[in-house]
């Protein structure tokens, strides 16, 4: 595409991007309004999360390779289908299991969506165009991690958490009728698809979370989860096209990211899922004041992360990776320090000042170390494993830490140990970074 106008393609792209980013915002800001009307546990309700961030995390790798084999325009409409059609159900959803069930469908259109989005991208600019079109793609997730919250509380507190989904189903058949009559159509290099990789990962990453925090039949779940991770390493040793190439963990640098953004994303993700609930709870605050209440963490991080570029020319992406992560630390283990009873300037907003400038610091050097040193052969299988971590670690991390403070009666006090082990993680995450840092220097 050389003409000067980007046409309708982008558009498509980033409304497409912008409402996976919304649908996960609009969770987090009604989780409280979600569990009253759904009679939902703490447990229970981590997996509206978890059951997305599983089959998300679990099936992004599958979804990537599907465009390049298939053909991106048939996988894109297949994934925003689904998306849609899972949308419909979250939003009409009468029980506890329903809910869980239908974001797990959430999980599989998005996993099948937000790969082709950037792919599509490519696919269609070049040039200049394809950098302005990539800078676009780059703010509308800044603006979908600042405002993506605000937007959810507003939902949230003046109409009902059901309305964010639903909302999804006309924007999602108006963007269904432009993708087939505007996106070109471009055919698939062909090949076959790695599904018993695909499906092992799953399961097995879903009885792990399970075993974790799950309400019955944990020990199974941990004996599943060990055989098929073991079935998905011995399929991915013997396939010749691997969703994830074993090679891959050979490299320092690259298996240290992998396990630095795990337990990262396992802090973080937790934060996001429990402040504005501590909000509700412990300040009485609605969900559209909590959704405000974190922007002193977002505008930060978006502001910091645009900076991030001219710090590059100055510093090596291993030594921003260490800063970032251990700024991130610093805001967490303040928060843990003062207590939620401390109010909300001192407990919650300065150390989201704090935690949102090292989380902006930290995210793209994670990204850059974890497919370090690739060939163009595993370039994108790296790119998937890093996505993976990224939603595998932060379910694991939020399953963790609701099972280990759910049961305190008292709000403030549950809130309280989780700020504790959301340090800890980060903590494991530091020395992860660290070690890169020390054979770089080898």
């Amino acid at each position: 595409m050389q003409n000067h106008k980007f046409g309708l393609v982008l558009p498509i792209i980033l409304i497409s991007y912008l409402m996976i980013l919304l649908d996960n915002s609009i969770v987090f800001t009604s989780t409280v309004k979600i569990a009253a009307d759904l009679h939902m546990d703490a447990q229970n309700l981590a997996w509206v999360t978890n059951a997305y961030a599983l089959t998300f995390g679990g099936l992004l790798m599958l979804g990537g390779r599907a465009g390049d084999i298939i053909g991106r325009r048939r996988v894109f409409i297949s994934g925003l289908t689904i998306f849609t059609i899972g949308s419909l159900l979250v939003g009409l959803a009468q029980s506890g299991p329903m809910i869980i069930g239908m974001r797990a469908l959430q999980g599989v259109g998005s996993a099948i969506l937000a790969p082709t989005t950037l792919a599509l991208l490519m696919d269609n600019y070049t040039g200049s165009m394809r950098t302005r079109a990539i800078a676009s793609y780059g703010a509308t997730a800044g603006i979908g991690a600042s405002f993506g919250l605000v937007i959810g509380g507003l939902i949230a507190s003046y109409f009902s958490w059901r309305d964010g989904f639903l909302l999804n189903v006309p924007v999602g058949i108006i963007l269904l009728i432009l993708t087939l009559k505007v996106v070109p159509r471009v055919n698939g290099q062909g090949g076959r698809l790695d599904w018993v990789g695909a499906i092992t990962s799953v399961i097995g990453f879903a009885g792990l979370i399970y075993s974790i925090n799950g309400a019955y039949g944990r020990l199974l779940a941990s004996i599943i989860a060990v055989v098929f991770l073991g079935l998905f390493v011995w399929a991915e040793s013997r396939t010749k096209n691997p969703l994830m190439p074993l090679r891959l963990f050979a490299d320092n640098e690259r298996s240290s990211a992998y396990i630095a953004r795990f337990f990262y994303l396992g802090a973080m993700i937790s934060y996001f899922f429990l402040v504005p609930q501590a909000m509700q709870h412990v300040y009485g605050y609605t969900p559209l004041l909590a959704a405000l209440g974190f922007l002193p963490e977002t505008i930060p991080q978006f502001i910091s992360a645009t900076v991030l570029a001219r710090l590059n020319n100055r510093f090596t992406n291993n030594q921003l990776l260490v800063t970032g992560v251990v700024i991130t630390l610093v805001g967490l283990a303040s928060g843990a320090v003062v207590g939620i009873h401390g109010g909300y300037f001192w407990a919650l907003a300065v150390p989201m000042v704090v935690i949102g400038i090292g989380q902006g610091l930290s995210l793209s050097p994670l990204t850059v170390a974890g497919v370090a040193h690739t060939d163009p052969a595993i370039a994108g299988a790296a790119s998937g494993v890093v996505n993976t971590a990224h939603q595998i670690g932060g379910s694991f991390g939020l399953s963790v830490i609701v099972a280990l403070t759910s049961g305190f009666t008292k709000a403030a006090v549950s809130y309280d140990h989780a700020a504790v082990l959301m340090a800890g993680f980060m903590l494991i995450a530091l020395l992860a970074t660290l070690n890169i840092l020390r054979n770089s220097r080898r």
